[in-house]
């Protein structure tokens, strides 16, 4: 009985513990609003740069802001539709003008985007199979997407020079594919001339999008299609084009929404004073802000603009979600 009496002894006369310092999980209220802090300078940031502009843009768009209120532009007077409607009524000259910018925009996007498809998939397969350097080639491949936008399209300029460019020393003067040597900056090969630095530019994001899918496709798969058969031809198309159809999705409409948007290309390649044969929409609509100092008609055809794209990303999304389900 005393044993027991000096054994609970010390346990009575043990001092509790002391409280551990409360840590993050120990805290609901910092829980709670810890990820809208992390998420505040991106959202603040967010306001600042696009969603704020955008608005005074649209703002604009419904007020005759001309060069006599640049000054005071919040005294211009409202305009209410009129801008949208002098921007599509097709009979004036500047409707007309927007009309044919937005057939070169869609024609430019549609090319640019097949070819920079096509050129991303077959390089992206052909690097696929293990060979030696085939790190290197896909590093040289990789520079004109590292490469910064501005100094690539100002190679591209001087190369397309008429007299003095490596364009046409080749194929004048080396291959004799031409007795006189064209102009690639100005008329009609300044469409051939947008196309192909713009190709040239996004080429390799698709072969970068592509080869990291190829990547999740097991190679067991090719492996036991070649033992029954199968050639690389039929192999892509029941293997690889099915696996990477959720990549190409989103691929195909992020290079439509970048080309057709495509302000950078023509305004170094061109300069000011664009050639019809590649006057982008985009350009188009800096031109008839910043030549004609109406910002107003300007704010209206980019207004026009967003909605078109808002209007093609819906219909795209639903048309490609509507085939997900069937299949």
């Amino acid at each position: 009985m005393s044993v027991a009496t000096s054994e609970a002894r010390p346990a009575a006369q043990a001092k509790p513990a002391k409280n551990k310092k409360r840590g993050p999980e120990h805290r609901p209220g910092l829980n709670r609003w810890l990820p809208y802090l992390l998420l505040a300078p991106a959202v603040l940031a967010e306001l600042l740069i696009h969603i704020v502009p955008m608005f005074v843009g649209i703002w604009m768009s419904f007020v005759k802001l001309t060069k006599f209120y640049i000054a005071n532009w919040s005294a211009a007077p409202s305009a209410g539709l009129n801008n949208y409607k002098v921007a599509l009524d097709f009979n004036n000259a500047v409707g007309e003008g927007l009309l044919k910018s937005f057939g070169v925009t869609v024609a430019f996007s549609l090319i640019t985007v097949g070819l920079s498809w096509v050129f991303g998939m077959a390089a992206a397969v052909a690097l696929q199979p293990q060979f030696r350097g085939r790190s290197l080639v896909r590093t040289l491949f990789l520079v004109p997407y590292a490469l910064p936008a501005y100094a690539g399209i100002l190679t591209w300029n001087f190369m397309l020079q008429r007299d003095t460019g490596v364009v046409n020393h080749v194929l004048v003067d080396n291959l004799h594919l031409s007795s006189d040597r064209p102009f690639w900056l100005i008329g009609s090969n300044a469409l051939v001339s947008l196309i192909t630095v713009a190709t040239w530019k996004l080429w390799t994001f698709a072969f970068l999008t592509l080869m990291a899918g190829l990547q999740s496709i097991p190679r067991d798969v090719y492996e036991a299609a070649a033992v029954d058969g199968a050639g690389n031809l039929r192999q892509w198309r029941n293997i690889t084009l099915p696996s990477l159809r959720p990549v190409n999705l989103v691929l195909v409409l992020v290079l439509f929404l970048w080309t057709f948007s495509d302000f950078n290309t023509p305004y170094v390649l061109f300069g000011t004073a664009q050639p019809p044969a590649g006057d982008l929409i985009t350009f188009h609509i800096y031109n008839a802000s910043f030549l004609t100092w109406n910002f107003g008609t300007g704010a209206a055809m980019s207004v026009l603009l967003l909605i078109f794209l808002m209007i093609v990303t819906g219909a795209y999304l639903l048309i490609t979600g509507r085939r997900s389900r069937r299949a």
